[in-house]
């Protein structure tokens, strides 16, 4: 196996991005910190490639495999108001996917995560989404261990 492609100064090829959650050949799965919004979740592709359309199609079916994995576990663990998925890579043009539960009483919904504040934070809901995180993590990395087996 080759090591993957890697370009100097691009932080999600030097760091990790967040907290491991768990790691594959191709990806990886990391918790990033961004406050206000305890339950956001990255699957970084390994490689440096900058758009979705430079991987090959079964390696866009795994990345995509990945994402769901992250969302399910989320989705069940949390029962979010919406997820919110996508890729932009404007500032870090290195393919990540962004993996967010959104509930309706974080400060900026309906709007996106970068959108003006509607309401204050919640100390308190945030920290108890916080505490569901580890049963969360592990439902997604039992589904990202069996996407790679089958």
């Amino acid at each position: 196996m080759t090591a993957p492609a890697r370009v100097a100064g691009c932080p999600l090829c030097e760091q990790a991005g967040g907290r491991l959650v768990s790691e594959a050949s191709k990806y990886r799965v990391i918790h990033a910190t961004e406050p206000g919004f305890p339950a956001f979740y990255r699957v970084v592709w390994k490689d440096h490639v900058a758009e979705w359309s430079d991987l090959e199609a079964e390696d866009r079916a795994l990345c995509m495999e990945a994402v769901v994995a992250v969302e399910r576990g989320l989705r069940e663990a949390l029962a979010p108001t919406k997820m919110n998925i996508a890729t932009l890579g404007n500032m870090v043009p290195h393919l990540h996917w962004h993996v967010i539960a959104r509930f309706d009483w974080d400060a900026r919904f309906p709007g996106p995560v970068w959108a003006e504040v509607q309401r204050e934070r919640d100390p308190a809901r945030e920290a108890a989404v916080e505490q569901q995180l580890p049963a969360a993590e592990q439902d997604m990395v039992r589904r990202l261990a069996a996407t790679r087996s089958s």
